[in-house]
């Protein structure tokens, strides 16, 4: 502590002090008065090297708990629950640990989830290549029939239209997830919304004989994207075509209230199981009832873009009576 220059500078000049003050008691009163002015002047300093020698020593503290947390320790409680400046300090220096711990935790998840998303990719992704190595081997073959090359060439088509969709959707959901998409605030037409997100199943569900039936009243809007809106509709459309039996009906409802507006999808499949509904959202979640070629993927990026834009959605579903999606965006963002 002595080797500290302010601290020098501090007695020096207390010392200066007493010394002036004792030769002042001197000449103008008495030399007893002197020599008080000088024991007082001493104890003063004695007393303010002893205080200052311990906040030097709780600083010292504070460094080597810090020291600590800088080494990932986040357990130490350096509060003592006192008043003043050095007792606030500990306060809020407990309070960053806090932060900065719960901030390492999420940091640790977000590797796990990491981790786990790279091992689900990789699966999604080894699975149509190494079909698609075996059939380029076959391919190879001078001798193969006309019609099998045929058949491998479209399967081969079909695998790699698969991957370009698989990428392209991981890409939209990243950008979700790293908050790099901007969404427009626009007053969306719900009923031109429908209009354009039926586009892509029409071809499916005419194959599959399916009618689709829509009510709702055409001034019924909300505030959100429509681009990224319809993108999150699709796939839930595409998931009702998938397990809409043939000759089923797909139906759309939408309305609102002076809270909120709501779009309803219903098919009539075989619902999903009640083990599997908290699990629906999650990506690359499979339920019992998913078809072969599902990923798992395309409600969770519905899921992503429509609470990216403060609204909900929830689905409903009893086996054997089919599933039902809610979606809401409310009118005002909620606090």
């Amino acid at each position: 502590m002595l080797r500290n220059r302010e601290v020098q500078l501090y007695l020096i000049t207390m010392i200066l002090v007493g010394v002036v003050a004792s030769v002042a008691a001197a000449l103008f009163f008495t030399i007893s008065s002197a020599i008080l002015v000088l024991a007082t002047t001493m104890l003063l300093i004695a007393s303010s090297v002893v205080f200052t020698r311990w906040r030097y020593k709780e600083i010292e503290k504070l460094s080597g708990y810090l020291r600590q947390i800088s080494n990932g320790n986040y357990e130490m409680d350096v509060r003592d629950n006192h008043e003043g400046e050095l007792s606030i300090l500990k306060s809020d220096i407990y309070k960053v640990t806090l932060m900065l711990s719960e901030q390492r935790s999420y940091l640790e998840q977000d590797k796990v989830k990491l981790t786990n998303a790279i091992s689900d990719i990789s699966h999604q992704l080894k699975t149509p290549l190494t079909s698609m190595m075996v059939m380029a081997d076959l391919l190879s073959d001078k001798k193969l029939d006309e019609s099998k090359r045929a058949e491998f060439t479209q399967n081969i088509r079909v695998q790699l239209e698969r991957i370009e969709w698989l990428v392209s959707s991981l890409l939209k959901l990243s950008k979700i997830d790293a908050g790099t998409v901007s969404f427009k605030k626009d007053d969306v037409s719900v009923r031109g919304l429908i209009e354009r997100a039926v586009q892509p199943v029409l071809i499916p569900m005419d194959i599959r004989e399916q009618a689709l039936v829509v009510e709702g009243d055409e001034s019924v809007t909300f505030t959100g994207d429509n681009h990224w809106t319809a993108e999150a509709l699709i796939n839930i459309l595409k998931n009702c075509v998938e397990h809409t039996p043939v000759g089923g009906n797909i139906f759309i409802s939408f309305s609102e209230n002076p809270l909120f507006t709501e779009i309803r999808v219903k098919d009539e499949g075989h619902g999903i199981p009640k083990e599997d509904l908290p699990y629906i959202f999650r990506r690359f979640y499979k339920g019992k009832n998913a078809g072969e070629d599902s990923v798992g993927i395309g409600l969770a990026m519905a899921y992503s873009i429509i609470t990216s834009q403060q609204g909900d959605i929830e689905v409903r579903s009893e086996q054997g009576k089919g599933t039902e999606f809610h979606i809401k965006f409310y009118n005002k963002a909620r606090t």
